[in-house]
């Protein structure tokens, strides 16, 4: 197994930690990771054909039965593809599962990208905004209730990766207020988002950042309290621009 292994893993435990979710270390975890992050990477460029199984064999010190699950765990995530007679192709990046937890970590293992994290900006846009107009029409007093706690721990929080996993389960607690599976079912590509972020720039170092963001989210839980769905919208669209223009900021990078 190649020693790079373990350092290829910080994104992901450090994402793991976050949202409390352990990961299961073995060696069809590792080989999945590993070759996983060679094709986001460009090492295995689109089209390319990997190498063959006695290569990858080898070089993994692994069973064959290991070494077949990794690759149809790549498969399913649709970033590679077998032929008979031709061996395992590298598919465009346009097939590839881009919110799949494994695949967005491999992209932000390969360092902080402006264009990615404001990709996924979008993204969050277009489907959390709605999410907290659904809140505010379908909420529980429960859920609103915790909501503003989650904000208050947010506001009290003395370290980055607190500030973070209560910025996470806050988001988690819109998409589940929302009544609709699916808003949840994108929990991993907010989970990369806030990890990107809060690992670029987190607001907890910066007092006045700390203030703009504890109140925006809490004009967002106020809103779906309230049942407010325009108010929840808009303040959602504004928090999310707003982490996305402090760590495009951090990078040196301005924003339009």
């Amino acid at each position: 197994m190649d020693k790079s292994g373990g350092r290829a893993r910080h994104s992901g435990d450090l994402i793991a930690s976050l949202s409390g979710r352990n990961l299961a270390r073995n060696l069809h975890s590792d080989v999945l990771w590993e070759l996983g992050l060679a094709i986001v990477s460009g090492q295995y460029a689109e089209g390319a054909i990997l190498p063959p199984d006695s290569e990858l064999l080898d070089r993994f010190g692994v069973s064959r039965t290991v070494l077949r699950e990794a690759l149809k765990t790549l498969a399913a995530k649709g970033m590679i593809e077998a032929r008979a007679r031709i061996g395992t192709r590298v598919l465009p990046r346009n097939r590839w599962n881009l919110f799949d937890a494994d695949v967005l970590s491999w992209h932000f293992e390969l360092g902080p990208d402006v264009t990615f994290l404001g990709s996924l900006a979008e993204v969050r846009i277009g489907i959390e905004i709605e999410a907290a107009a659904l809140a505010a029409e379908r909420r529980t007093d429960e859920a609103a209730a915790a909501m503003l706690d989650w904000v208050e721990k947010m506001a009290s929080a003395e370290t980055p990766a607190d500030f973070a996993r209560y910025d996470l389960e806050f988001h988690r607690a819109v998409a589940e207020a929302s009544g609709n599976p699916f808003m949840a079912s994108i929990s991993a590509l907010v989970e990369m988002a806030l990890t990107a972020a809060f690992t670029i720039s987190s607001p907890v170092n910066e007092p006045e950042a700390l203030e703009q963001t504890v109140s925006v989210h809490g004009a967002i839980a106020r809103a779906i309290r309230d049942r407010d769905p325009d108010t929840a919208r808009e303040a959602m669209k504004v928090a999310i621009a707003q982490g996305f223009d402090r760590a495009a900021g951090r990078m040196g990078t301005p924003t339009a």
